[in-house]
């Protein structure tokens, strides 16, 4: 098993990780280790990867799988059971030690939040829509801890050499700030690519977070470390991980 530590330096009760598709037991377009439910591959061959994964990592319970749907919706997970069936939202917040989040990915941008002092952890999925409407804003609201304490990683997600756009991206975030016009190179024709790490922490900046790694990874071009849902179409999904240490 291939798992990607941050390089960041969150408290030592923080624990986080980002998988790849290697290892596991999916076969054919989803071959390695998909953990995604919702993308055709066979479920028996999800749970096995899941059940994988968390052995690996000694959890003593399940990840928190969330139903994404590219919106803005933080779910805290509190002390108790999870929840059945996984709740849909695209970012989870928690303060309870032990229980894990999780992000699924393949080529939207994860990111995995923690605060200095180690007393709650968050994650989000920043595909451009969830991006573009908020979703790192509220992630960052829902921990309720000052920005300047917070810590971001970002991890793999399509570069800024391969994400190409419309123009109605472009517009969708300069109308929101100017200043993302930066984050856009033309291409001719109404097409532009996009920088979705540069967008993401000039979002965290104009909020006060200013602790920002990662960002240097990227899963289309990379085809046997990472799945790509723009360079295959159907495809599985890698993970990003976050908990407090039991």
């Amino acid at each position: 098993m291939d798992l990607i530590i941050p390089d960041w330096p969150a408290p030592d009760v923080v624990q986080a990780c980002f998988t790849t598709r290697a290892g596991g037991v999916s076969q054919g377009v989803y071959a390695g280790l998909n953990v995604g439910a919702h993308v055709g591959d066979e479920l028996a061959a999800v749970a096995n990867n899941r059940q994988q994964l968390q052995h690996h990592l000694q959890l003593a319970q399940m990840p928190l799988w969330l139903n994404q749907v590219h919106g803005t919706d933080v779910y805290e997970l509190l002390a108790g059971a999870y929840p059945v069936p996984p709740p849909t939202a695209d970012a989870a917040v928690c303060r309870v030690r032990g229980a894990a989040l999780s992000v699924m990915t393949a080529d939207c941008l994860p990111v995995l939040f923690c605060d200095t002092e180690g007393r709650v952890v968050a994650s989000a999925h920043a595909g451009w829509r969830g991006l573009c409407h908020g979703v790192l804003e509220k992630t960052v609201t829902s921990m309720a801890v000052e920005p300047a304490a917070i810590l971001a990683w970002l991890g793999p997600a399509i570069g800024p050499e391969a994400f190409e756009v419309g123009d109605d991206v472009r517009q969708a975030f300069v109308g929101v700030d100017s200043s993302a016009s930066t984050a856009f190179v033309a291409l001719g024709g109404g097409k532009w690519l996009a920088n979705l790490y540069l967008l993401a922490r000039q979002r965290l900046n104009r909020i006060g977070v200013q602790r920002i790694y990662g960002g240097d990874l990227c899963t289309y071009s990379d085809r046997s470390r990472f799945y790509s849902y723009r360079r295959d179409g159907q495809t599985g999904r890698m993970t990003g991980l976050i908990w407090l240490a039991s």
